[in-house]
């Protein structure tokens, strides 16, 4: 290789981009070179390799390596100011980092070097005696709550919360909850407008302000009525049920301050010590949104206060993580988290992934991220202030495509979504920030690992404390799908997830009606499909009736397989928990397919629900018993 090829080569390596990968069959692909151009164009000046980086990490007790450094004595300075002596390791010119997690300062004369220490695991609960952690999955806007303008709140989680630890759950996992950008058309909690922040339409105006909400609707009986169609509407309509919710709790503060103004003035009294940061997410949201930025200050407020409310409860119950947040892969380009972090931001790239196996065209999800060189640059900022604010007041948090730690697939704006590259990030670096942070929370960390997985990162996750993702669907190999004991420890167990059918709705082959509706694959293809599945549907009776699980009702047996696995924690998603056969996304489509708007229709009083979670709850306890 010579010339400009060679050249491009180089510069792709100093920008971190990886010009050949392996996919999902194991073939070796090589990227175009007009693709390389295309993001190297993307990436120029989004940080630079070659500065020295102001935050290094390492792990408790291990050798650090810090440059402009002699064999003088040294010390470490903690948070608190307390200093300890730093030890050299004359053979290797390295330093050995301090004994106890936290972010400490290097000192040497004049030479200061920041440096973030992480313990060797991140933080995980205590596995109960008698039964090891289960708990349930949830769509945020999918829930039915009391008053919930026809979009999920958090009163509708914390009920479906109560009557899972009634059965004995410990965790309440759900849909992300990240600010969005303007509601126009659809909606993505995948796509949010700044992940920093709380979606305020998730707030719930009758639980935290229940007289002023109530007193509010019965005073416009244009909008009650609008609410209370949406709140009995089978699919959210996303721009008109968000307009009139988003009316509803504008309207509040002004109701406060002529009724109850001793409490409005508490209540602004909260906003206003939230000081510059909550006031600079109002102004950006008010710029994107429109309206006075108070007011978008006060629904953040509103928020915050509702899942509060329900973290606490959750505690208050026993439940030992209570909720599990999710952190979407990535922002809108236009959004406030990319204005606010606007020297790190890819643009001109959005991520995605590479065809595979359930994609083949690949995908491109509109969003961007974050340059590594410019994360490095400036000492893993926007990182750390991201998990923070993820991570408060949260027991557990889900890393969406936790693969982006080490890789991410990025596409020049426009392209095709087969038309990427992955793009190498500084994995050991945001592992130890992961790791830290998670045990200065207290907080269970879960890593999305499915798709196209690096050798290794499973492994690399497990032995640091993050937990993998085992899903049912997914627990097969050559033979078929495998028992439960072969499933991971250091993993999720889980019957589906949010892009792939429920177990009702596959045993039916739903999601295969509507890849034959939508046209994605003609009749060999379709008919093969079927085969292939009535012969999965074989090989999972065939396990069930192995297990001593066999009832004649097969979605409760694979239910029941899944909590048998040995894993850490075990969730049931409720569409699983409700018998539903609909997905809540069908990945690959925008408008063909109701994405993120399906509201659970099951009965609130159903005892089917019931008997599910109860079952569930038995075979933890079952497989936990000598």
């Amino acid at each position: 290789m010579s010339g400009p090829a060679a050249q491009r080569a180089a510069r792709a390596e100093r920008a971190g981009l990886l010009t050949r990968w392996t996919d999902v069959a194991g073939i070796e692909c090589d990227v175009a070179p007009d693709v390389i151009e295309a993001v190297l164009s993307a990436l120029e000046g989004a940080g630079r390799a070659d500065v020295p980086p102001p935050l290094l990490t390492a792990v408790c007790g291990s050798a650090v390596q810090i440059a402009g450094t002699s064999t003088a004595s040294a010390h470490w300075l903690d948070e608190a100011g307390s200093v300890v002596p730093a030890q050299a390791l004359p053979a290797s010119g390295a330093w050995t980092a301090p004994d106890r997690p936290g972010y400490w300062t290097f000192c040497q004369g004049s030479r200061m070097q920041r440096c973030a220490v992480a313990p060797a695991q991140a933080w995980l609960p205590t596995a109960d005696a008698a039964m090891r952690p289960w708990g349930i999955a949830a769509q945020v806007h999918g829930l039915r709550g009391l008053s919930d303008g026809g979009i999920g709140d958090s009163s509708g989680v914390l009920h479906w919360m109560r009557r899972a630890r009634s059965h004995g759950a410990d965790a309440v996992a759900l849909s992300p909850m990240h600010a969005s950008m303007p509601i126009r058309s659809g909606f993505s909690p995948y796509s949010p407008s700044d992940r920093r922040w709380l979606e305020p339409l998730h707030g719930s105006p009758r639980q935290v302000l229940a007289d002023a909400a109530q007193a509010v609707r019965i005073a416009d009986a244009a909008l009650d009525a609008a609410l209370a169609a949406h709140e009995g509407a089978p699919l959210v309509d996303w721009p008109s049920a968000a307009a009139a919710k988003q009316q509803w709790i504008h309207r509040l503060p002004g109701w406060l301050q002529q009724h109850q103004p001793e409490r409005w003035q508490k209540i602004q009294q909260q906003i206003d010590e939230a000081g510059a940061p909550l006031a600079s997410w109002a102004d950006g949201t008010a710029v994107l949104s429109g309206g006075p930025a108070p007011l978008h200050a006060f629904g953040q407020w509103l928020a915050q206060q509702s899942w509060q409310n329900v973290q606490e409860s959750a505690q208050a119950s026993g439940m030992q993580m209570g909720l599990i947040a999710d952190l979407a892969v990535g922002f809108d380009p236009d959004g406030v988290e990319a204005q606010a972090n606007d020297a790190a931001v890819m643009r001109g790239l959005e991520l995605g992934a590479p065809p595979d196996a359930f994609n083949p065209l690949g995908q491109a999800w509109g969003i961007t991220g974050y340059s590594p060189l410019a994360l490095r640059a400036h000492g893993y900022a926007p990182f750390i202030a991201l998990l923070r604010a993820v991570m408060a007041g949260r027991g557990g948090v889900r890393i969406d495509h936790i693969l982006g730690l080490q890789r991410l697939w990025v596409v020049p704006r426009g392209a095709g979504a087969g038309q990427g590259i992955y793009l190498r990030y500084p994995f050991d670096d945001l592992l130890n920030l992961l790791v830290l942070e998670s045990w200065r929370h207290r907080c269970l960390v879960i890593g999305e690992d499915l798709g196209v997985v690096p050798p290794g990162i499973r492994d690399a996750l497990a032995a640091r404390g993050v937990l993998g993702m085992d899903v049912l669907a997914f627990s097969r190999d050559a033979s078929g799908f495998m028992a439960p004991a072969r499933w991971r420890r250091s993993a999720v167990a889980m019957t589906s997830t949010h892009d792939l059918p429920p177990v009702a709705g596959w045993i039916q082959g739903r999601d295969l009606d509507w890849r034959r509706r939508l046209g994605w694959n003609d009749q060999r293809e379709a008919d093969g499909q079927a085969r292939e599945r009535a012969t999965q549907l074989e090989q999972l009776e065939t396990l069930v009736q192995a297990e001593g699980l066999a009832s004649g009702d097969l979605q409760r047996d694979a239910l029941a397989l899944t909590a048998r696995s040995p894993a850490l924690l075990a969730l049931l998603p409720l569409e699983d928990a409700a018998g539903a056969v609909e997905q809540p996304n069908l990945p690959g489509t925008v408008d063909e397919h109701p994405n993120w708007r399906r509201r659970l229709a099951a009965d609130a009083d159903d005892p089917a629900i019931d008997a599910r979670l109860a079952a569930f709850a038995r075979q933890r306890l079952q497989e936990s018993t000598p």
